[in-house]
């Protein structure tokens, strides 16, 4: 189980950090909030938020898919953008 939770003061207590421990569950970075977020990000996320309400993954592989067919499946007008090439580590993806 993968979890991702806004570190909100309830949710890292350690009561349930324990709990977290106990169920060997993994937590999943939560990028910090940010006033230099750009707004075609906020677009983004907004719409990726809506999009994984019903999602159950099991695996970083399932979550790897999911994004992948998602962002594919945007048009560039989407994005603001005449290309789609993204940047990770230095290679088109």
């Amino acid at each position: 189980m993968i979890l991702l939770h806004d570190n909100a003061p309830s949710h890292t207590t350690k009561l349930v950090k324990e709990t977290i421990e106990a169920f060997d569950w993994e937590i999943l970075s939560h990028a910090a909030y940010s006033p230099d977020l750009a707004p075609s990000d906020y677009h983004l996320f907004a719409s990726m938020g809506h999009a994984l309400a019903q999602q159950r993954f099991t695996s970083y592989e399932d979550v790897r898919k999911w994004l992948d067919d998602c962002l594919a499946q945007k048009s560039n007008n989407f994005f603001g953008v005449a290309s789609t090439n993204c940047q990770t580590g230095g290679k088109n993806v």
